[in-house]
Formats: structure tokens, C-alpha cells, sequence
């Protein structure tokens, strides 16, 4: 590392500057300018010391906002889903961006992300979306940490804590409730609540379910394919996701009617053809049919019930 005067002329005049030339701990040359011959022997020390400890940033440009949003540009190039990609967007333009946005990356401590941690708590945002926050922004630092931006993450070591109030226990339909629900769904959408009740398959797995997939004289349906909040159609959420269901009778009756009104590619679609809106299904059919039946639960409660009857009939639940 050495600090050395640069004298240059411009425009007829001629100026100066002290300039730290050092390596930084990847053993790429660097240079840092600075008016006064002390703040670069200052600076000099402290990043001497930082390279030692392979800690130094030397990019001093990129701000939080930059990085978390090359992040997601990285991730649509990676042809994440929009599903994934979304909530990121959010995260940045309601959260990260009005408080800790304009922070050096260079600039980003631990102290700095707890602070934003408090900010959003006392700004009214719930623990479960600090959480998820605070994992954008992480994943963000990483993803900076890996081209050499940053030397470490300051969000490793944040918790947002729990004080275990507001948790909600999950509440599975009784039998009594669930041939309740069957018997008041709308004559429309009982295919679906049955399919749904005797499969434990997930909204988007049925949402994009093909009557390719339905084996109806073997009495399986197998799952390859779902439907995403926008209606594109891609793999199942997992690995694991993609899998075979066998059909209990009433399923496989209830089907064979069904297919005799709608025979498409789908087999819940909606009045086009395409996958169906979860969020109309919620308010319009879902939310009236439980107060119709005196009970609140949601939606995905169908898939803890649909465990208790296959752990009753003695299938495996996975």
C-alpha cells in the first residue's frame, strides 16, 4: 500500500490529490483519492488493517437499493418465477427502499440493519413480513458478497424474535364439517371442494390440473404441474410435489360427472379455459360457503384434513 501526491492541470489550472494505491484481500489493484494528505493516511490504516482481516468493501458506490435490485434483475435472468420475483419488488419499493435504500453497500453494518429491523416494527409491519424483509435484503448482501462488493453480510446474526403472541393454531375440519361443506358448495365448484377434501392438493396444483393427469380407471392422479398466481402454468412447488394421489370413490364418481360438463385441457378452468382466479374462488365461492356452514378456516386447512383421512384409511400422508 502506498500514498503518493498526483498533481494534473485542467483547464489552465492546476490541481492536486493524495491517492492510496493498495491491493484489496483479493488481491485486485486499487485506488482511493482524497483532498488532504491526513485522510488518506487515515483511511490508508483503517483499510490496511481490513484487507488483513479480509473485511475491507472497497466498492463505494453501490447502495442497498442498487444491490437488492441487481439481485432481482439476477433472478429474472435466472427465469425465476413471478411468483418469487413479485414479493422481492415489493420488499425493495415499500420497504428497503424508503428506509435503508440510499446506505452505501461499503456503508452497511449490523447496528444499521437492526435499526431497519426496529424501523419496520414501528412502522406497523407484522413479524412474519420483517422476516421475509429481512431475508431479501440478506439474500441481496450475499449475492453482493459473492462479486466481491461487500466482505461480509451484515444482516447475519439479525433475528426479528418472537414473542410467540398472534401464532395461530391450525384448525382441521371435522368430518361432520367437511360433509357440510360438501353438501352446501355450489354445484359448480363441488368437483373442485371434493377433488380438493379426498386429495390434499394444493390450490395451484389444482388450479392447473389437466384431465391428461387423471387416471380415472386406475383411480390416481398424478401431479405434474400447477398454476401460479398469474395462471402460467409450471412445475409443482417442489421436488417432491410431483407425485401420484390415489382416488377414493366418491373422487373418481365425482369426476366422471364432471367430465361430462367439462371435457377441455383443464379440469378446473375457468369460463375461457384458462386456470381460474384463486382470489375470485376466495371471495365470491370460498368466503360464502363457510358462512354458509357456520365455520372459518382457510382454504389450505383442506390439505391437514386430507392428511387425517389418509392417516385413517391407512395411506402414507406424504
Amino acid at each position: 500500500m502506498s500514498i503518493r501526491k498526483r498533481t494534473w492541470t485542467a483547464a489552465g489550472e492546476t490541481k492536486s490529490a493524495w491517492v492510496v494505491v493498495y491491493r484489496d484481500q483479493h488481491g485486485k489493484r486499487r485506488l482511493k483519492t482524497f483532498n488532504l494528505k491526513k485522510d488518506a493516511e487515515a483511511w490508508a490504516t483503517t483499510a490496511l488493517h481490513e484487507v488483513a482481516q479480509g473485511a475491507h468493501a472497497s466498492d463505494t458506490k453501490t447502495s442497498v437499493a442498487d444491490i437488492v435490485d441487481a439481485w432481482i434483475s439476477h433472478g429474472i435472468d435466472e427465469g425465476l418465477e413471478r411468483g418469487t420475483i413479485e414479493p422481492r419488488k415489493r420488499h425493495l419499493k415499500l420497504h428497503i427502499a424508503p428506509f435503508i435504500g440510499p446506505v452505501k453497500l461499503a456503508d452497511l453494518t449490523t447496528p444499521r440493519v437492526n435499526g431497519f429491523m426496529d424501523q419496520l416494527r414501528d412502522g406497523g409491519r407484522s413479524q412474519a413480513m420483517r422476516r421475509k424483509i429481512l431475508t431479501s435484503l440478506s439474500s441481496a448482501v450475499t449475492f453482493a458478497k459473492g462479486r466481491g462488493l461487500v466482505a461480509q453480510n451484515a444482516c447475519q446474526g439479525v433475528k426479528v424474535r418472537s414473542d410467540g403472541r398472534g401464532k395461530t393454531k391450525v384448525v382441521i375440519p371435522t368430518k361432520s364439517e367437511l360433509k357440510l361443506l360438501i353438501d352446501r358448495a355450489p354445484e359448480r365448484w363441488r368437483p373442485f371442494i371434493v377433488t380438493a377434501i379426498f386429495t390434499g392438493m394444493r390450490v395451484s396444483e389444482l388450479r392447473g390440473l389437466r384431465w391428461a393427469d387423471v387416471d380415472l380407471d386406475a383411480g390416481i392422479i398424478h401431479v405434474t404441474q400447477r398454476a401460479d398466481a398469474w395462471g402460467t402454468i409450471g412445475s409443482p412447488k417442489s421436488a417432491a410435489g410431483t407425485r401420484d394421489i390415489p382416488l377414493t370413490p366418491l373422487v373418481v364418481n365425482t369426476l366422471r360427472q364432471w367430465k361430462l360438463q367439462n371435457s377441455g385441457e383443464l379440469v378446473f378452468p375457468n369460463s375461457h379455459g384458462r386456470p381460474f382466479k384463486y382470489a375470485n374462488f376466495h371471495t365470491f365461492v370460498w368466503k360464502p360457503l363457510l358462512k354458509a356452514c357456520n365455520s372459518n378456516y382457510e382454504f389450505h386447512s383442506l390439505r391437514h384434513a386430507a392428511a387425517s383421512l389418509f392417516i385413517e384409511l391407512g395411506w402414507q400422508p406424504k
